[in-house]
């Protein structure tokens, strides 16, 4: 075999290699789909087809006339957001100090922190209620928003300090040099660079949010405060459950995700390779 036969049956292998890859992660999702729009007799068909004879709305009708999907999502996308804006608010200049100030203990520092990651939520979410309760604010979105900026604050800081000792220390002296303060330098000239890594951290802080269910159950009892996986969970306590209105709730569920993602991936690529380039 010559080198360009083993060259071209290198690339047809990892070829079909990504398409089968491709395959098995996209299927699920595309059966999800599909099944959202079949009307209740074909969901049980057998053998199953995978496009719907008689494609219809009526499934994704229902989930808005006959639970609180609505609220949920509204819910899901408050509490989302709000971990998002106070967790980089406390991140970023926290991840900032540890790059740019020297301290005695601010390596050990940087690796405690890394090392607080560690802890699944289970382990911390009886504690936290413990305290919650102790303030008065269990039942509320604001004990999810404190309890999901807590858990995802170790790997926030330690992506973006990753991110901030990528960037030329020169650029900011050179900016104090020229007379501006060093509140006017990060401003202006750190921040954004930084901002890829930013917008990064923030989309890992969002998924977080969004798809967390351990801190909802235990935290939330009231239905018109609950977010989008309890509420999604709760279609399963029926007597009947509704396959065709369970695979719409995710399908509504994952599409806004996705249209996100595929908007700001090529912030979060930047921020992966800022992140692990230093120099």
């Amino acid at each position: 075999m010559n080198r360009r036969s083993a060259l071209f049956l290198q690339r047809f292998s990892l070829a079909l290699a990504i398409i089968a890859l491709l395959l098995f992660t996209a299927f699920p999702f595309a059966w999800m789909a599909a099944t959202a729009f079949k009307p209740s007799q074909e969901v049980f068909y057998w053998p199953p087809r995978f496009f719907p004879e008689q494609a219809t709305l009526s499934n994704i009708a229902r989930l808005f006339e006959e639970t609180r999907f609505l609220d949920y999502f509204r819910n899901s996308v408050v509490v989302a957001s709000a971990t998002v804006l106070l967790t980089l608010a406390l991140a970023t200049p926290g991840a900032y100090s540890l790059t740019r100030f020297r301290f005695r203990g601010r390596e050990t520092l940087a690796a405690t922190i890394l090392f607080t990651y560690m802890f699944a939520p289970i382990m911390i979410i009886i504690p936290f209620y413990v305290m919650v309760r102790y303030f008065g604010i269990a039942n509320t979105h604001l004990a999810l928003v404190l309890g999901y900026t807590a858990f995802s604050m170790p790997f926030a800081l330690w992506m973006l300090r990753t991110f901030f000792q990528s960037i030329p220390l020169d650029l900011e002296e050179a900016a104090l040099t020229d007379g501006a303060d060093r509140g006017r330098a990060v401003l202006y000239v750190v921040l954004p660079m930084a901002l890829p890594g930013i917008i990064a951290t923030g989309i890992f802080t969002f998924i977080l949010a969004w798809n967390d269910y351990i801190f909802v159950r235990i935290l939330i009892t009231s239905d018109e405060l609950k977010t989008l996986p309890i509420g999604i969970a709760d279609l399963y306590n029926s007597s009947v459950i509704d396959w065709g209105m369970i695979m719409a709730s995710g399908m509504l569920v994952i599409v806004p995700v996705v249209i996100v993602f595929s908007y700001i991936q090529k912030f979060l690529v930047a921020g992966w390779g800022g992140g692990g380039v230093k120099g």
